[in-house]
């Protein structure tokens, strides 16, 4: 169980400034949360495989191929200015 002094503690480490109200309110709510996350880790998981996923399902892939025709020089044609191959833009970082 987290004290005031301990959540006014780690708001000072974190440099959060928070009041004597405040510190009350969240020394509660961490210590619900820390002690939810005990719960969870006194679970056996052993025999569990992990998952990256809730549902069972697989990713539906494609063969990757090109479907569209190359347009490069049309669309370089309409820029402001390019060279190479290349769009050239204004210098941002000086």
């Amino acid at each position: 169980m987290l004290t005031q002094s301990d959540v006014e503690r780690i708001a000072h480490l974190a440099r959060l400034e928070i009041d004597q109200g405040e510190s009350k309110v969240f020394s509660d709510s961490l210590s619900r949360i820390l002690a939810l996350i005990e719960e969870m880790n006194a679970v056996d998981t052993s025999g569990i495989e992990p998952m990256a996923h809730p549902q069972d399902v697989g990713l539906r892939l494609r063969e990757d191929e090109v479907t569209e025709t190359n347009r490069r020089a049309e669309l370089q044609g309409i820029a402001p200015a390019t060279e190479d191959g290349l769009y050239l833009v204004p210098r941002v970082v000086g």
